[in-house]
């Protein structure tokens, strides 16, 4: 079953970050080896989570890398969905 709506990964990040660990996005940066501007992009939507940047949170906040992914994943379908009546596409059949 797919949610219709998820949130945005970054949006746990910063709960998980923020509240959960009490610390702030610079401590969380340079925690996490990257820059703050790079975890604020991420945190505000602006940016996705990548392969390298879920196994990160893997080491740093915790969950697996791979359910860092499945949440990306899940939130770019459900945007892609949202366009799909844009994408015009005619059945293949076979020859």
């Amino acid at each position: 079953m797919t949610m219709k709506n998820p949130c945005h990964p970054g949006e746990i990040v910063r709960e998980a970050i923020t509240e959960g660990l009490g610390i702030s996005i610079t401590d969380a940066a340079e925690g996490l080896g990257i820059s703050r501007k790079q975890l604020s992009a991420i945190m505000n939507a602006r940016a996705g989570i990548s392969p390298e940047m879920a196994m990160r949170l893997e080491k740093g906040v915790g969950s697996t890398a791979e359910q860092w992914l499945r949440m990306q994943m899940a939130y770019d379908l459900a945007q892609a969905r949202k366009g799909a009546q844009r994408i015009k596409v005619r059945k293949l059949e076979p020859a």
